[in-house]
């Protein structure tokens, strides 16, 4: 396996930044109500994180340590003015549907995370493709989610009628919508369920002897954290010698 083949199975797989890492969650459980604003706010960020990693990754010998971290969130940050500005004028039923979710993306702990532990240290096309994986694993976490939610919230996916729903009014019989699913409880029993099922398939996959990607994670936070995998040392305590 190359190296960028294996930068795009370590994000949907073995270090999937929302079903492994933990990670973006405040996104992740906000505003997957539905599978379109999950492929959305997914590929957003997808887009940030490839370019950002790039950009870092040229400029890596020419930031100087003292000031990368607020080097790093200038680059991020008018990266997603641009895909703010674009989705506004070209998408704006999904930017009304996002909202304060896009401009936060300046301060997603993947984006940051990446830069810090992987763009500003490896080449330009090594790091274009971690983004592209990091991106497309975040893009698949939060679509799958969405699309349970919305399922089982409406009976729609991608905004299409897939249960004929029920209506009291004229006696007719069908699916009833169980909206907790699409309120922010509900949002916390899919996400814990998918992290279940996942880890059920690979205990199950152990115990036949297949092979499971397995990955540090993250351990007391990312201030105290070595694992250069998720971008432990993002942000300094201070007292680094």
């Amino acid at each position: 396996m190359n190296n960028c083949t294996e930068r795009i199975y370590n994000g949907l797989v073995k270090e999937n930044p929302t079903f492994v890492l933990m990670l973006g969650m405040c996104p992740t459980l906000a505003v997957t109500t539905s599978a379109v604003n999950g492929v959305g706010m997914g590929l957003s960020t997808t887009v940030v994180l490839v370019l950002s990693n790039m950009l870092i990754s040229m400029l890596r010998k020419i930031i100087p340590d003292s000031v990368r971290m607020p080097a790093f969130i200038v680059v991020v940050a008018s990266f997603v003015t641009i895909v703010q500005f674009l989705l506004e004028g070209f998408v704006p039923s999904l930017y009304d549907s996002l909202g304060l979710y896009i401009p936060l993306i300046v301060v997603n702990c993947i984006i940051l995370g990446r830069a810090e532990s992987y763009a500003s240290k490896n080449p330009v096309l090594p790091s274009i493709f971690d983004g592209i994986g990091m991106g497309l694993g975040f893009t698949v976490g939060l679509t799958a989610i969405g699309i349970v939610r919305e399922f089982i919230g409406t009976g729609a996916v991608f905004g299409q009628q897939i249960l004929p729903l029920a209506d009291a009014a004229a006696g007719k019989g069908g699916y009833v919508p169980v909206t907790i699913f699409i309120l922010p409880p509900g949002a916390f029993l899919v996400l814990a369920f998918l992290v279940a099922l996942q880890n059920k398939v690979k205990n199950n996959a152990a115990k036949k002897g297949k092979k499971v990607p397995e990955s540090a994670g993250c351990g007391e936070g990312c201030a105290s954290c070595g694992n250069s995998a998720c971008g432990g040392k993002v942000f300094p305590t201070g007292n680094e010698k």
